[in-house]
């Protein structure tokens, strides 16, 4: 007698989160830096980010539950996004980078400033930035996914974007 899972069956064994993470290399995502400010001031990059609805304007981020970021915006309230070009691959590696400091001594030596809305650390140079008031969030496995209203999108360069793709970082195509 065979013992098979829920949503395992002989021919189809349950997917690994191996599995998972390799199929997901393949898929491009943008990357952001996402950032709380306040008590609990902190950021790291993410690449689980999305536009969620125009009308209202929100968006999702999703962040592991063992994660610091998800403290700090279940304590705070709010968060910026960093929307990260082409030549921010160092920003990029510095706030997904564990052994980095917390607090706001990781911001030490870089180029900032706080939100005028949320006082979420915003990158200068980015693309694009973000502040957001969390609306909800919801549970899913080892992961929240908070959903943001958008209180204020600004635009920075025309710069090519970050992706991520297959395990590393790349630059979008030129516009046009």
């Amino acid at each position: 007698m065979s013992s098979v899972t829920s949503g395992e069956t002989a021919a189809h064994p349950r997917t690994t989160p191996a599995d998972l993470r390799e199929a997901m290399s393949r898929f491009a995502t943008g990357v952001i830096v996402l950032s709380v400010g306040g008590d609990n001031i902190h950021a790291m990059t993410a690449n689980a980010f999305s536009s969620v609805s125009l009308t209202p304007p929100t968006v999702l981020c999703c962040v592991s539950h063992s994660a610091v970021m998800h403290k700090a915006i279940m304590s705070e309230g709010r968060f910026g996004v960093s929307v990260l070009g082409a030549e921010h691959e160092s920003l990029a590696r510095h706030f997904a980078d564990k052994k980095r400091p917390l607090g706001a001594e990781q911001f030490d030596g870089l180029a900032w400033e706080p939100g005028p809305l949320t006082r979420s650390p915003l990158l200068h140079g980015a693309l694009a930035w973000l502040e957001c008031e969390l609306a909800t969030y919801h549970d899913s496995g080892d992961h929240s996914i908070f959903i943001g209203d958008v209180v204020s999108a600004r635009n920075g360069s025309d710069g090519a974007g970050l992706l991520f793709l297959r395990g590393g970082f790349q630059a979008t195509p030129p516009a046009g």
